[in-house]
């Protein structure tokens, strides 16, 4: 079996698929691993290292690509690429395959078996392979981060003999995995830290991070089966923006995360929201590549709104590329090894396996998630 790992052709991307180290454990199967010269260029790891692994350097990204038995990436591809690829080819990255119908379109014309990274079901067998977990709990961090270096105080209390300074006060709305990263980093560095969540069964999991967790009666609400937040109502969107108004304008910093998989990000914070802050406070918009959770926020830009500062950068885990890589990379890894044959080193696509049902989009030139079906 030929991996082939070409470089991400995504002009702000720094992120690579794989590093040596996972390489070197599908050379040591007896998978013929090709990777693009320079690939690891952006995160410091040179093309020796990846000979030294076992692999081979291509300067030839179109023969890279059509020779390959599996292409792994992390965005989605070029559609030219697509056709470069040849009838069988596995191909693994993001897709997001709900709003791409001309690259879904790609695959079925080419015949190859498109691997979903966003669509690894939430379960625990396939917990070592969920990338979307494993990013978002990295750009927990970097908000966080990023909130800090842009106000103009201190987060942890501090006592002084010039006085007494306040611990800033950060609000983080959805606790899901990048959430809950948030509140633990706003934690460590000393802020009073309040999180608010639609499903009610988080609040034990804010509470053990030291934070306080925001109770707002919106009815039923709760989580899928795969343990996303369930899209509210518009009354409930309404309850929940009514509610947390006088929150955010106490806040120094709010975070925001909330996302609906597959559909546009609700909007939590209106123009008014922003308009009570104090000048000086931040606001970070997680989600807005997927249309924001804030008005007012700009895709991959600050914008200043009276003063208060939105910060909407679309992937934050790029400003940690090489931990993000090796998280990403260990995903790929896990996720491979899991269907490789130990034997002949060949990938053998169980169409039965619960994690092969929830990830691979088209296989022998049909669409083959049932999700995407629907």
């Amino acid at each position: 079996m030929k991996i082939a790992i070409p470089r991400e052709t995504h002009p702000e991307e720094t992120r690579i698929p794989m590093l040596p180290a996972d390489v070197e454990y599908f050379v040591k199967l007896g998978a013929k691993v090709e990777v693009e010269k320079g690939l690891g260029s952006s995160i410091g790891i040179s093309d020796d290292q990846f000979v030294q692994a076992g692999a081979t350097l291509s300067g030839d990204r179109q023969a890279l690509l059509s020779s390959a038995d599996m292409v792994l990436r992390l965005n989605k591809p070029p559609l030219d690429e697509i056709q470069l690829l040849k009838k069988g080819t596995v191909h693994i990255s993001y897709l997001d395959p709900f709003n791409e119908k001309d690259l879904i379109d790609s695959f079925l014309k080419a015949g190859v078996s498109a691997i979903s990274m966003e669509m690894i079901p939430r379960t625990t067998k396939a917990q070592k392979m969920d990338s979307l977990s494993s990013q978002a709990s990295l750009a927990g961090y970097v908000s966080v981060i990023l909130a800090a270096d842009r106000l103009n105080k201190v987060f942890p209390m501090m006592m002084t003999p010039a006085g007494t300074i306040a611990p800033t006060r950060v609000f983080i709305i959805g606790a899901g995995v990048a959430g809950l990263q948030a509140i633990a980093t706003a934690k460590r560095l000393g802020a009073r830290v309040e999180a608010f969540d639609t499903r009610p069964v988080v609040e034990e999991q804010v509470l053990s991070l030291g934070a306080k967790f925001l109770k707002i009666d919106l009815g039923e609400s709760g989580e899928t089966k795969d343990g996303y937040a369930k899209e509210l109502t518009e009354q409930q969107i309404k309850i929940q923006q009514d509610a947390m108004a006088k929150k955010c304008a106490q806040s120094d910093i709010v975070i925001t995360t909330a996302q609906v998989f597959g559909r546009k990000a609700p909007r939590i914070i209106t123009k008014e929201m922003v308009s009570a802050m104090q000048p000086g406070s931040i606001i970070v918009d997680m989600a807005v590549s997927s249309g924001g959770n804030v008005e007012g926020s700009k895709s991959n830009e600050e914008v200043d709104v009276n003063g208060v500062l939105i910060i909407g950068y679309n992937n934050l885990s790029d400003r940690v590329p090489l931990h993000a890589t090796q998280m990403y990379s260990s995903n790929l890894k896990k996720l491979i090894s899991e269907y490789i044959d130990k034997e002949s080193g060949e990938l053998v696509l169980d169409l039965e396996d619960e994690i092969i049902k929830g990830c691979l989009v088209t296989h022998n030139g049909e669409i083959f998630s049932d999700r995407l079906k629907q």
